[in-house]
Parts: structure tokens; sequence; C-alpha cells
């Protein structure tokens, strides 16, 4: 996890009002104003780009072992990307996995 000095200066804004006596809900507030719209993403938007991510590892092991089987692809290419989308496909399915688990959870859950 890469953590930028707008983090770091925020965790350290924080720490010190709390240390002086400030609120908690002052302390979120502030963190909250000091988060840039760059640096933050929704969970939403990070699932698209993990989606869109393996929706193209598959096109492009697709296109590689295509051209493999016209006789125009280098073979370690191939195996390389085939390995790379055998790995992205076991994620997205763990992470399947978890969220259906996480789903069954909730329901589960007494209101």
């Amino acid at each position: 996890m890469i953590i930028s000095s707008a983090t770091n200066k925020s965790a350290a804004s924080a720490y010190a009002r709390t240390q002086s006596g400030t609120s908690l809900a002052d302390a979120v507030t502030s963190i909250d104003d000091n988060t840039t719209d760059e640096t933050s993403t929704s969970f939403g938007e990070t699932l698209q780009s993990a989606i869109e991510s393996t929706v193209q590892t598959g096109k492009d092991t697709e296109a590689k072992a295509a051209s493999g089987l016209s006789g125009h692809g280098n073979l370690t290419d191939i195996v390389t990307s085939i390995s790379q989308a055998q790995i992205v496909l076991q994620t997205a399915s763990t992470v399947r996995d978890k969220v259906i688990t996480s789903y069954q959870d909730i329901m589960r859950m007494s209101i």
C-alpha cells in the first residue's frame, strides 16, 4: 500500500487534535476535509476497474493464443499470458466467493 504525504499530514493532524482535546467528530470532519478527490476512490470504482482489467487480460490472452495457433506467436509470451489469465480468473473467483459469503452472513443477521 502506498501512503501519500497528504495521508501522513491528515493522520498527524488528527493525532495532534486528539491530544489537544478536540472532539472525535471534529477530528473526523477535518480528516474528511483534507481528503482529495484525486486520491480517494469508491469501492464501486475500484471494483469496476478490477473487472475491466480482468476482461482486458482475458482478451489479450485470447489474442495471443490465436496468434500462436496461426504460427505467428512467441511460445513464451503465450504461456506467460495464459498463466497470468489463470491467476486473474482465480482471484476473481475468490473475490466473488467472498462477496457471496459476506452477503449470506448479512442476510443471516437478526435486526
